[in-house]
C-alpha cells in the first residue's frame, strides 16, 4: 500500500510517518527541502528516538521523497497510486499544495478510478481538512467536484505529539515524546475500509479537537509566552518556575471549565487530562525552545484560534477568562527577532493605538473585552 505525506519535517517523519509505517504503508514524503528529499531517497529509511529514559529507537523503512518544487508531475503521479494522503506542513502552507492535489484528483478521474481515497490534514487547526478541500475545489470544474464528492474524502483530524526543534548530524533522525494521539472524523471518510491501527476514529470529532487545541495548544503557548516574559528560553525550564506553572494551570482551569460546560466532559476526567498534559510539557528528556512554541503570535491571536475563541465562548457562558486575557497581553509584548509575525506585531503597536491593533489582529468587536485586554497590556509594557 502506498501513502503520500506532504511535509518532510520532524512532525511528518516523527509522528504521521511512524503510524503509516506501522500500518504497512510505503511512504512518499513530499517537500521542497532538497536536503531532506535527497536523504530519504538515498537512505530509504530513518530513525525515530523516543524522549524517555531508555531512549527506545524505531526504524521507519520503505520511505522515499519527491521535491514538489522541481518535480510536481511526480507528485501528481504518486497521488493517483495513493491509498491515503496526509499533510503536516502548517495551516498557512495548505493553499500552496492545493493545486497539486487538484491535479492528482483530475488525473484519477481521467483514469476512471473508483477507488476512494482520503486526504487528511494533520494540522494544529480546527477544520484543517475542510479548509484544504475548500482550497482544492477552487481549481476544479463542477464535474470534477462531483467526482470529489463521490470518491475523495477530506476528513478532519486532531493530532497531538510534542516534536521539539532539533538538529542532528543525521538529517532524518528525529526525537519525539512517547505520547501520541491521532483522532479522525469517521463520518466523512470515503475509504471506509481503511482504518489505521493506532488512530482513534470518532463519530463527532469537534469535542476532541477543541479539547486538544484548548488544552495542549493553549497550555503550551501559555507556557511559552509567560515563560519568555519571565526570561526563560525553554518550556521545561519555564515550568520549574511556580509562577509560570500556576499561570498555565489557571489558564487550563478556564479552558477546562468551558470544555466541561460546552461538551459535557466529566470534570474529574478532564482535570486528569490537564495533569497528563502538564506532565508531558515537563518531560525532562525534551528541551523545547520557547521560540518554537511561541512562533507566529499573530496567527495564534486569530478569532478562532487557541486564545480568542475560548475567551469568546467562555464570555458567552459567563465563565472566567482573566488568566487567558493576561496571556493575550503577554503575546502582544512577545518579541523574537527571527519571527516575522512578532516583528509585524511590534510595528503595528508602534504605529497604532493598542485597541486598534487588538481589533485588527483578533477580529474582536466586543468593546468591553478589547478594553480588558488593553488594560492587561498596559500593566506590563
Amino acid at each position: 500500500m502506498q501513502a503520500i505525506h506532504f511535509g518532510g519535517g520532524n512532525i511528518g517523519r516523527g509522528f504521521i510517518g511512524e503510524i503509516l509505517s506501522e500500518n504497512g504503508f510505503d511512504i512518499t514524503f513530499i517537500d521542497v527541502n532538497k536536503e531532506i528529499i535527497d536523504a530519504l531517497n538515498q537512505s530509504k529509511e530513518y530513525t525515530i528516538e523516543l524522549a524517555e529514559e531508555n531512549k527506545k529507537q524505531l526504524t521507519i523503512k520503505n520511505v522515499s521523497g519527491i521535491n514538489n518544487g522541481t518535480h510536481p508531475e511526480e507528485v501528481v503521479e504518486a497521488f493517483t497510486q495513493a491509498a491515503i494522503v496526509t499533510t503536516a506542513i502548517g495551516p498557512k502552507i495548505l493553499p500552496f499544495i492545493a493545486p497539486l492535489i487538484a491535479e492528482g484528483i483530475q488525473k484519477r478521474k481521467e483514469m476512471s478510478s473508483t477507488q476512494p481515497v482520503d486526504v487528511i490534514a494533520c494540522e494544529n487547526m480546527i477544520g484543517g481538512s475542510d479548509f484544504l478541500k475548500s482550497e482544492v475545489i477552487k481549481h476544479l470544474s463542477s464535474e470534477e467536484i462531483q467526482y470529489v464528492e463521490q470518491y475523495i474524502g477530506f476528513p478532519n483530524a486532531a493530532v497531538d505529539r510534542i516534536v521539539p526543534l532539533q538538529t542532528h548530524e543525521d538529517k532524518l533522525f528525529v526525537s519525539v515524546e512517547p505520547y501520541k494521539e491521532w483522532v479522525i472524523d469517521e463520518s466523512t471518510l470515503k475509504n471506509k475500509g481503511l482504518k489505521l491501527s493506532g488512530v482513534h476514529y470518532a463519530k463527532d470529532l469537534e469535542p476532541y479537537i477543541e479539547r486538544k487545541l484548548f488544552t495542549v495548544n493553549t497550555g503550551h503557548a501559555t507556557t511559552a509566552y509567560t515563560g519568555k516574559y519571565a526570561g526563560y528560553k525553554t518550556i521545561d525550564e519555564a515550568l520549574k518556575d511556580e509562577e509560570v506553572k500556576t499561570q498555565v494551570e489557571q489558564v487550563l482551569g478556564e479552558t477546562g471549565a468551558l470544555m466541561v460546560e460546552k461538551w459535557n466532559f466529566d470534570a474529574a476526567e478532564h482535570q486528569a487530562y490537564i495533569e497528563k498534559i502538564l506532565s508531558r510539557f515537563m518531560n525532562p528528556y525534551i528541551s523545547d525552545d520557547i521560540t518554537r512554541v511561541a512562533r507566529t503570535p499573530m496567527r495564534k491571536l486569530g478569532y478562532d484560534e487557541r486564545f480568542i475563541r475560548p475567551i469568546r465562548e467562555a464570555n458567552e457562558r459567563n465563565l472566567s477568562t482573566d488568566h487567558l486575557i493576561k496571556t493575550v497581553a503577554k503575546i502582544l509584548v512577545y518579541r523574537d527577532a527571527a519571527d516575522e509575525e512578532s516583528q509585524k506585531l511590534a510595528e503595528l503597536l508602534a504605529e497604532k493605538p493598542v485597541e486598534e491593533v487588538i481589533k485588527e489582529v483578533t477580529s474582536l468587536k466586543d468593546t468591553a473585552l478589547i478594553n480588558k485586554i488593553t488594560e492587561e497590556y498596559n500593566k506590563i509594557v
